[in-house]
Formats: structure tokens, sequence, C-alpha cells
């Protein structure tokens, strides 16, 4: 085994990685090589007979990858092999016919196309799971009260429903860029050495549409060489957009288990061993492994844009790093994806932990709220913010409840009265965003079918504690009255 690239041993998934194979990418370069004879043979280039030849010898029982290896070694061209090889298999009589007209970089690059089409379908599915999986916590974690944070800090209170619903809703957006690009992303060309197609003749239009149609691509309608490369480019950037938004994910689940937070974790068996000599630990490995990850499939996005300005019509120095930087970003974003949703549908979730640590802030998270009612008061928004600032750092600095501290205050406790402050029930109310019915959503349903707008708007009805009058001050964290469903 060589552990040169862990992709050999540790990272990619059995469908992603035979994609990349190289059985797989022989086969490919035959395909095409297959289509451009029956293309040819329906203009009157190649007679039928060689193209059916031709059709059936090209698969890798026929043309083996070893005898290809062989070849190269003496032509130290690659794609030279594959047509040698090819032409061996077909004999004399269709083997003439091989590759005819066209250039190294139409096989090369349409074989391109077919294998990146494989790999956007395995990438969208996954995707697709992992919408799933934080549709599926958004729904059923709705009413589950936690701290939102800025900075680090305590900011006011959301759900936990509300923070999945919003990474299912990125999720969704990843997936529009990705399928988006894909048009765009997936096209091949049969254009000749400079994309003027004389090779072929004056039917070379035709033959080019007729290979990409029957191979299922696009058409590089106006080719130098090569199909441009802006388009690899364009597919590896989406790919580190998303690489982003799962260490994002995943860095979320760091921060929320650390020890003195914990409110969530990652699945852990009972088998498994976190230090080898710190017996009680349970890391977020899982988490961690796809943050380093995302490094990788980022740094990816830097020589894919430096291939994109090849000498004139076309250089050979995109070919080196292409070979390195296509299969890698498909392979581990397929990786990191499959871990991210396993990790989301395994989670550990802890609301007790949640509620402690909203309650551990003594009220200070309802400030907002306090503002907002003294503000109805005619008291104006800016002199409210004074004196709630002022009264939450008196509050801080004694160990007292925020309450306390507005009820002590007599400019507070001249526009709003002990009830309107909530001084009886607010221990009680802060439970009750957690535990009042919002308006019924369809999790599942939102993710598939409306990009997570319903579920992101029932997240934030649930997860605000929005005052019923002017004139609450909203420390008991009420929430309105549920919207029944039409």
């Amino acid at each position: 085994m060589s552990l040169l690239c862990p992709i050999d041993f540790r990272y990619g998934r059995p469908k992603m990685r035979g994609i990349f194979e190289e059985d797989a990418r022989l086969q490919r370069l035959l395909d095409v090589e297959a289509a451009l004879a029956r293309a040819e043979a329906k203009v009157g280039l190649v007679p039928k007979e060689a193209a059916a030849e031709i059709t059936k010898k090209a698969t890798t029982k026929n043309v083996a990858v070893k005898r290809v290896e062989e070849l190269e070694k003496d032509t130290r061209h690659d794609l030279m092999a594959v047509v040698l090889a090819l032409t061996e298999a077909c004999g004399d009589k269709a083997g003439k016919y091989v590759h005819l007209g066209a250039t190294s970089s139409d096989i090369l690059d349409t074989a391109t196309a077919l294998q990146l089409r494989e790999a956007i379908r395995l990438i969208d599915a996954d995707l697709d799971g992992l919408a799933d999986a934080f549709a599926s916590l958004a729904s059923k974690h709705k009413r589950t009260i936690m701290l939102g944070r800025t900075h680090g800090q305590a900011a006011v209170p959301i759900t936990f429903g509300l923070k999945m619903a919003v990474f299912a809703s990125e999720v969704a957006r990843q997936r529009e860029r990705l399928r988006d690009a894909t048009p765009r992303v997936i096209v091949g060309k049969m254009s000749g050495a400079v994309g003027t197609g004389a090779a072929f003749g004056p039917q070379a239009a035709d033959i080019q549409s007729a290979v990409m149609a029957d191979l299922g691509v696009g058409v590089e309608e106006a080719a130098t060489q090569v199909v441009g490369r802006d388009r690899h480019a364009e597919f590896i950037g989406v790919l580190a957009n998303l690489a982003a938004s799962l260490e994002k994910f995943c860095t979320e689940v760091r921060n929320l288990q650390r020890t003195e937070i914990a409110e969530v974790a990652e699945a852990f068996e009972a088998k498994q061993v976190g230090s080898s000599t710190m017996a009680q630990k349970e890391n977020p490995v899982a988490s961690e492994n796809v943050c380093s990850l995302a490094r990788i499939v980022r740094s990816l996005v830097a020589p894919a844009l430096e291939n994109i300005p090849l000498w004139h019509e076309r250089d050979l120095t995109n070919s080196a790093a292409e070979r390195i930087l296509i299969p890698h970003a498909c392979v581990l974003i397929d990786e990191m994806l499959a871990r991210t949703t396993e990790i989301f549908r395994t989670l550990r979730v802890y609301p007790d932990r949640m509620k402690a640590n909203l309650e551990a802030t003594k009220g200070q998270v309802m400030a907002e709220s306090a503002m907002i009612a003294l503000a109805g008061k005619g008291l104006g928004r800016q002199e409210a913010h004074r004196l709630v600032r002022e009264l939450a750092q008196k509050a801080r600095t004694n160990g007292i409840e925020l309450r306390d501290a507005l009820l002590a205050d007599p400019q507070a406790t001249r526009l709003l009265s002990k009830k309107e402050i909530g001084a009886e029930e607010a221990a009680q109310d802060v439970a009750h965003l957690g535990r009042r019915e919002g308006r019924r959503d369809d999790a599942r349903h939102a993710v598939r079918n409306l990009g997570l707008r319903e579920v992101v708007a029932v997240q934030r009805g649930v997860g605000q504690g929005r005052v019923r009058s002017r004139g609450e001050v909203g420390l008991e964290l009420r929430v309105e009255e549920p919207v029944k469903d039409p």
C-alpha cells in the first residue's frame, strides 16, 4: 500500500472513487471514440460496418489498461496509446477509421465531461441527504429553546430548530448553485486541432452535434483545441463554496460540544476511543475531519483558475494539475458530505443543557425586549437603549437578574409595572418559547420544494421572544398565539 495519497486507502467512497479509477477513465475515452465513429458513419465519413465494429470493441474488455500503458511507454502520449490499442482491437479493416479527424483533447475533454456528469449526480444526491438530515432536526427541535450567540457571546434566544433550518437553507442554495453550473460544466467538443473542425470537412458541425447528443453532454460552441477551462474552474469553485459551508456546519458542532457549552455532541460508539491517555475524552473528530478536508478542497481553486490562461489555442500546463484537482475535489467533497450527513443524522442534542445555559445569563438575553417595551412607553429608543445597557451592566456586576435591576430602577418602574416586567412569571415563561406551538410545517417538504423558506419562517416565528403588546417587556419570553394551518 502506498502512503503517498490518503485517497488511495483512507478517504473516498466506492462510487465516487470508481468514476476516476483507470478502468473507468479508459472506458469513458473509448465511449467518446465510439460515439465519434457513429457520428462519422451518419455523414458518410466512416463505413457503418466499421463504426459498428469500433463500437463493439470500444470496451475495457477488448482494450485493457495494461496494453494502453505498454503503448504509452513507447509513444509517451496517453491518448495516442488509447487510439493505438483500440485500433489493434478493431483490426485493419475498421481500425483505420479510429480517431479520424479528431485531436486528443476532443476525446479527453469530452470524457472528462462524462466523468463530471456522474460525479455531479452523486454530489446532488448527497446534498439531498444532508438537507433531509437538517430538515428532520429543524422539525424535531422547532420548539427547543437555546441561546443565540454573536461574537461568541450570548445574544437573544433562538431555537435549535432555527439553527438547523438556516443550515438546511444554505444546503438548498449550494444545490441550486451546482445545478445552475451543471450545463456549463458538462460540455465536450469535437472540433479538431484548433477548434475549426477542418479535418472533419464541411460536416464538422454536424459531427460534433451528433457526438455530444449521442453522449448526452453539451457542446463547446466556440472552442480552441480544448474546452474552456473557465468551465472546470467554475465547478471547482462551487465545490469550494460547498466545502466552506460544510466546515461551517461542523464548526458549529465542535463549538457546541465544548465542555463548557455541551449542548450537542457527535455520536460516540461504545468501543470508540477519544484519547490514548485521557480516557474520558469524547472528541468531535468527525467534524474536525470535515473541517480539515475543507481546506484541501478550497486550496484547489487556485490551480483551477490558473488553468484558464493557456497559451494561444492551447498548451499543456493545465494537464498535470487537472489530473490531481478534479478527482480529488470530487472524491473529497463526496466524503465530506457523507460524513456531515452522518454527524447530524446521529447528533446528540441536549435541550436541558441549552435551557441551563440560557438561564445562566440571568435574563441578560432579554435586554432587547426590555428596551423595546420601554421605547413603546414613550421613553425613546436611544434613551431606552442607554438605560437598559446601564442596568444590564449593573446586573452583571452584582450577579443579579436583569428583571431585578429593572425593578430597582425608578425610571424603569415609572414606565413599566411589576406585572409588565414579569417578575413573578419570568422564570416559568422562559420555557414557553420552547413549548408554544407555532405554525405547523413539513420540513422535508419545504426542503425539497420551497428551498427551506417556510421552515426558516416558521422557526423564526417560534424562535423569537416577541411581545404581545407595546407594554410588555418580554422578559417572560412570551410568544404570539399560533397561526392555525389553513
